[in-house]
């Protein structure tokens, strides 16, 4: 902190807010471009969230912004902006309502957290203390309308008629009848006048999308770059998180361990915050082999996988023909990853950790809540798996930045992925 600093320091409390419609909520009330405000991360829409943001705006001017459901606290200033990722960590406390049995019958508290704690023992056994595979969560690729790996893949195409045509039309699950009438008309008849009429309001970003085509009814690109420019990299993003997640699934499907490396493994330091050094990697050979999985025992060094992109580094041997294995799975094989339309697109590509660490974790018995989703009122329907009567537990743990709290409790729950 620099009381002289340019940059405007805040901690925001967000309720039920996505993450980039708040910040440009949070640009126009500060009268400045979006781009000028900093974050470290994109936080879940359906929580309770708070971040720090750095503000390229006045302190004053920031004091004096309201926005409902949220709130700013002025920390300082400081000259230094925030970068993607910059944070060492995310605390989680997450409610889980309605417990119950592969059958769907209610179970209550002292079962459930006995099943929670088995499941933690059964992780330990199999990946190491309080472990679980690094899974990219289903909120990467849009859980109930899985469209941007698929807006993605169209970009690296350079077809950015269907990745509009994607990201307005394609279908999606619990969206309601106003969006599924409005992303139907647009897959019949592609008219973003008639489309503008019927779109609900919270789709400001399909709205600016067909706002810019009645402007310009050519100029696809034109009309994704309406995007943020955080969510227009996230589709590329998903892509790759596509291809890490093929190979993840096939190194588990042949039985090779997570965290014990084999020859041809690529494995980096594992820093204090549970993040890997992915500038640090060393191959795994027949020399070093005994060396790296004490390391990776001890938690110094973890295995890697990739994240594919332009300049990626792959695996040598059986783990590097489970990445090969991914990106075909993936249909990624002939994708080159330079987006020449939009240069800033293009990904070089990194390694993640195949497994990674929770800590601070721990369960109990939830309290009844009186402000209840409409989804809990309306009960289970076809799919779901839970039950009113069910227990409700509480559950309290830290993860490293770019891993996610829905992995772990899919890990934990054992639920269909719209239930996270």
């Amino acid at each position: 902190m620099d009381n002289k600093g340019r940059f405007t320091v805040v901690r925001v409390t967000m309720v039920n807010w996505e993450s980039n419609r708040y910040l440009r909520r949070l640009a126009r009330a500060c009268g400045i471009n979006r781009n000028r405000i900093f974050s470290s991360g994109i936080k879940d829409k359906r929580a309770i969230t708070t971040q720090v943001l750095v503000i390229d705006a006045p302190t004053k001017k920031v004091e004096s912004v309201k926005i409902p459901d949220s709130s700013i606290e002025i920390l300082g200033r400081t000259h230094q902006k925030m970068t993607m990722g910059g944070h060492d960590g995310n605390r989680f406390t997450i409610t889980v309502r309605g417990c119950c049995d592969s059958s769907g019958s209610p179970i209550d508290a002292k079962e459930a957290m006995s099943r929670v704690n088995k499941i933690r023992v059964g992780l330990s056994e199999t990946l190491g203390s309080d472990s679980f595979p690094n899974w990219i969560g289903p909120q990467r690729f849009g859980s109930t309308r899985p469209v941007t790996p698929m807006v993605g893949m169209a970009v690296l195409e350079g077809d950015f008629e269907k990745a509009v045509d994607l990201y307005v039309g394609m279908e999606g699950s619990r969206e309601g009848a106003e969006a599924e009438n409005f992303r139907s008309s647009w897959r019949e008849k592609s008219d973003p006048n008639q489309s503008l009429e019927i779109v609900p309001d919270r789709l400001g970003y399909e709205r600016a999308i067909l706002e810019h085509l009645v402007k310009k009814p050519e100029d696809f690109k034109g009309a994704f770059e309406t995007l943020p420019k955080s969510l227009q990299l996230l589709m590329i993003h998903s892509v790759q998180s596509l291809a890490f997640n093929h190979s993840l699934s096939s190194r588990i499907n042949s039985g090779l361990s997570l965290i014990e490396p084999a020859v041809g493994d690529l494995v980096a330091p594992l820093q204090a915050g549970g993040r890997v050094d992915v500038g640090k990697m060393a191959m795994v050979s027949g020399t070093n082999l005994q060396r790296c999985i004490r390391n990776c025992r001890l938690g110094r060094l973890a295995v890697t996988g990739t994240l594919p992109g332009r300049e990626a580094t792959f695996a040598d041997g059986e783990p590097g023909k489970h990445e090969s294995a991914g990106i075909e799975q993936a249909g990624l094989n002939s994708v080159d990853w330079i987006v020449h339309a939009i240069p800033r697109l293009t990904t070089s590509g990194t390694r993640r950790a195949l497994s990674v660490p929770f800590r601070d974790f721990s369960v109990e018995q939830a309290t009844e809540s009186n402000s209840l989703s409409t989804r809990w009122e309306e009960g289970p329907t076809n799919g779901d798996r839970w039950h009113p009567d069910g227990a409700c537990l509480r559950l309290r743990f830290t993860l490293p930045a770019g891993t996610y709290a829905t992995v772990l409790m899919r890990e934990l729950m054992r639920s269909p992925l719209d239930h996270y």
